[in-house]
């Protein structure tokens, strides 16, 4: 295991930890966790442990969104600039930034196959990520092998659901701090499941055209997810799952529009939404997924 630092394409100061197999190998799992979360996981290692003993590296990273809230640091001509992250203050976006500049630097160590991989949150990122770098026709496109995508969950809908007769109490909180130029004052700690700034806030419950591709059960297309043309696997919990659906119904729909002709959509029985107790089973699903689609 080794400590790499790198620079999101921004100039955004980031960390992971990169797990290596014991043979070389130009295939690697690149890891982007959710809302509160860091790359310092059961999960994380158990998922590790595996993939190398399947000579396939792993690497997870601190995108600026881990924590609640920390300083980001970013780097420009030289200078340096330093601002509020974590989970409290980002705006889901700038994942793009986050994964590009974690893939550039992968490469730059002599991995070709790269294997996105997200949880929660960080499948969001991920989802947009491949769709901007496939709109973009960047070559990067080209390096990813396969997407895995862990709890992906409808953050607007599940803010409604959360909030219920509140919600539009809340959102007009939110506009009116954000006329008065206070976007990075927090939001009334009954309005998020987490403290959360009003900007963050208003990406989730306002701002949510460009990550309102799992509105499940809504969305009779799921356009976005059919733009992924590399082998998709897709997994849930069954056990405190941030989803609307009951996950049999939820995987039935799924599996009824995407139309990948290399999908393995289902969800794991018994595993909450960070699959506590469940991480070797998502780990040996996650594997043999890789091999059998293996380039």
């Amino acid at each position: 295991m080794e400590v790499i630092y790198f620079l999101a394409t921004d100039g955004i100061k980031l960390d992971g930890l990169l797990y290596t197999s014991k043979n070389k190998t130009e295939d690697v799992i690149l890891s982007v966790h959710g809302m509160g979360s860091n790359c310092m996981k059961k999960r994380e290692t158990t998922m590790a442990k595996l993939a190398n003993e399947n000579n396939i590296d792993y690497f997870c990273f601190n995108n600026r969104g881990s924590e609640l809230v920390k300083y980001t640091r970013r780097y420009t001509d030289g200078k340096r600039e330093k601002s509020l992250g974590g989970t409290s203050f980002e705006d889901v976006l700038e994942g793009y930034e986050d994964i590009t500049g974690a893939m550039i630097k992968l490469k730059e160590l002599g991995y070709k196959n790269i294997y996105l991989q997200g949880h929660s949150l960080g499948c969001t990122k991920i989802v947009y990520t491949y769709h901007e770098l496939k709109d973009e026709q960047d070559e990067m496109i080209n390096n990813i092998k396969g997407i895995i995508l862990n709890s992906l969950i409808d953050v607007p809908r599940a803010l409604k659901v959360y909030l219920r007769e509140n919600f539009n109490k809340y959102l007009q909180y939110a506009e009116e701090k954000e006329r008065d130029g206070q976007g990075k004052e927090m939001m009334p700690e009954e309005a998020f499941i987490h403290p959360i700034s009003v900007k963050t806030f208003l990406r989730y419950a306002r701002d949510y055209q460009d990550i309102n591709f799992a509105n499940f059960g809504e969305d009779k297309e799921l356009k976005v997810l059919n733009t992924i043309d590399v082998p998709l696997f897709m997994r849930w919990g069954n056990v405190n799952e941030m989803i609307v659906q009951m996950p049999e119904e939820l995987v039935d729909i799924v599996n009824n529009i995407v139309i990948n002709p290399h999908k393995d959509i289902y969800y794991i029985d018994g595993a909450n939404h960070s699959y506590e107790g469940k991480e070797e089973e998502l780990a040996k699903e996650i594997v043999q997924f890789i091999n059998k689609n293996k380039a």
